[in-house]
C-alpha cells in the first residue's frame, strides 16, 4: 500500500505571532510547512516549493504587493493551487476589492485553526477534483478514475468495470473539425450519464478518461442493461452531427490510415467489460485496464456497436460473446430530435441551438426547457414540436425492426 503523500502549505506573512501559531498547528496536523515573510513579484520561489495550498495574510501586506494573488492565478504552473487570504475584517470590503479573482477562500483575522484547517482541506480537495476532472464534460478523469477503481477491487462484492470508446470518431473529427468533435464528446457523456441514472445503481461510477474514450462501474446485473439501452440511445441521436446526405448514406468518404479514401461508417460503440466477482479476483487497476484494452482491440475489429464482457473473469451468467445492436433496427430514419424540427420549422438557429444544447449536457435541463429560458421559443412552439416527434406510433418503429 502507497504511503499518503504530505501535503505542503506555503504561508506567507509578516506577522510573527500568527505565523508561530499556525506552523505550530499545521506542524502536528501532519503538513510540511512553508513560510515566506512577504509577498515577493517573483513567483519562482512558490513554485520550488511546489505547495498543496498556499495561506495568504493579506492584512499584513503592503498594497503593491497584493497583485502577486492574481499572479498566481495567471501562471499555468500555480493556476490550480488553493489561495486562502486573512484578511482584517476592518477593511474586509477593501481588501476583498483588491484581491478580487486571485484567491480561492477568505478568513477573518486571526483566524480559529480549526476553521483554517477545514478550509484548506476543502480547497485541496477540491483543487485536485479540479485537476483530475474533464473540462469539457465534467467528468473524473485520470487519477479519480485509477483511486475509484483501487477503491473497487478492495470491494467484496462483484462489479463491472466498462471501457467505452466511439468508433470512427477520429474520422468525425477530421471531417467536421474539433469544436462539432467537441459537441459528440459532450452528448456522449450526457447520454451515459442519463443511461446509468435510469439503469444503473446509486453508487455507479463514470469516468472521461480522455479524448472518445469513458469508463463507468456497475454490476453485473445491471451492466447489460445499461450498454443495451446507451447504445440504442446513441445510435439514435448522434448520426444527426451528420450532414442528410452522409446520414441518409450510413457513411463520410475520407482517407484512412494509409491515405486511401474510402467508405467510413458513421459513428458507432465498443464497450469493453471485465467482471470481478470478489475482494481477491483482481490485484490492482492495471490487472482489469490490461483485460479492457485487449477486450476493446477484438471488438474494434468489427463493425456496428456492440458489447462484450470478459468470458474468462465473468461468472456462467455473465460470459456471453460481443452483444451487437440488433440487425435491420430502422430508428435512425424515424427519428427526430427536437433540436432538428426547431430548426426545420425556422424557430431557432443552429448557432442558437448548439449554445443551449451545450447548456443542456452540461447541467442535465431538458433542453425545451433550456430553449424557453433563453428565450428562443415560446412554450406553444415546444409543445407542437414535442407533438411532432412523438407522432410516430411505436408500432411502426417495430414494424421496420
Amino acid at each position: 500500500m502507497s504511503t499518503p503523500k504530505i501535503k505542503r502549505i506555503l504561508i506567507i506573512s509578516s506577522d510573527k505571532s500568527l505565523i508561530d501559531v499556525l506552523t505550530f498547528c499545521f506542524d502536528g496536523w501532519g503538513y510540511e510547512v512553508f513560510l515566506q515573510h512577504n509577498m515577493a513579484p517573483d513567483i519562482d520561489v512558490i513554485k520550488r516549493v511546489s505547495p498543496d495550498v498556499i495561506v495568504v495574510d493579506i492584512d499584513a501586506a503592503h498594497k503593491s504587493e497584493i497583485g502577486i494573488c492574481r499572479t498566481l492565478k495567471d501562471d499555468f504552473m500555480t493556476a490550480f493551487v488553493p489561495v486562502i487570504a486573512i484578511i482584517n475584517k476592518r477593511q474586509l470590503r477593501q481588501q476583498l476589492l483588491d484581491i478580487r479573482q486571485g484567491v480561492d477562500d477568505y478568513l477573518i483575522k486571526p483566524p480559529d485553526p480549526l476553521d483554517l484547517r477545514t478550509r484548506v482541506e476543502m480547497a485541496i480537495k477540491r483543487s485536485q477534483y479540479s485537476i483530475y476532472t474533464s473540462p469539457l464534460t465534467g467528468l473524473p478523469g485520470g487519477r479519480i478514475i485509477e483511486e475509484t477503481i483501487k477503491d473497487k477491487i478492495k470491494e467484496g462484492f462483484p462489479l463491472s468495470f466498462a471501457h467505452l470508446d466511439i468508433d470512427n470518431f477520429k474520422y468525425f473529427n477530421d471531417a467536421y473539425g474539433y469544436l462539432r468533435g467537441d459537441r459528440v464528446i459532450m452528448q456522449t457523456a450526457y447520454l451515459l450519464y442519463a443511461t446509468i441514472k435510469r439503469f444503473g445503481n446509486n453508487r455507479d461510477f463514470i469516468g472521461h478518461i480522455g479524448g472518445d474514450d469513458f469508463m463507468f462501474i456497475s454490476t453485473p446485473e445491471k451492466c447489460a442493461q445499461i450498454c443495451h439501452n446507451f447504445i440504442q440511445l446513441f445510435e439514435k441521436v448522434t448520426p444527426f452531427h451528420y450532414s442528410s446526405k452522409e446520414r441518409e448514406c450510413g457513411f463520410i468518404v475520407a482517407k484512412d490510415r494509409a491515405r486511401k479514401i474510402k467508405e467510413i461508417p458513421l459513428m458507432s460503440i465498443s464497450i469493453a467489460i471485465v467482471n470481478k466477482s470478489g475482494p481477491q479476483h483482481f490485484k490492482n487497476a492495471v490487472e482489469i485496464n490490461e483485460k479492457m484494452a485487449e477486450i476493446k482491440c477484438y471488438l474494434k475489429s468489427m463493425p456496428g456497436s456492440k458489447f462484450m464482457a470478459d468470458r474468462r473473469s465473468a461468472t456462467p451468467e455473465y460470459a456471453q460473446g460481443p452483444q451487437f445492436r440488433p440487425k435491420g433496427e430502422k430508428t435512425i430514419s424515424l427519428y427526430k430530435p427536437l433540436g432538428q424540427i426547431l430548426i426545420e420549422r425556422s424557430l431557432v438557429t443552429p448557432e442558437q441551438l448548439d449554445e443551449a444544447l451545450k447548456t443542456h449536457w452540461k447541467r442535465g435541463v431538458q433542453l425545451g426547457e433550456i430553449l424557453k429560458e433563453l428565450k428562443l421559443i415560446r412554450d406553444i412552439d415546444l409543445q407542437e414540436a414535442l407533438k411532432a416527434q412523438g407522432s410516430i406510433p411505436l408500432a411502426r418503429i417495430q414494424e421496420q425492426r
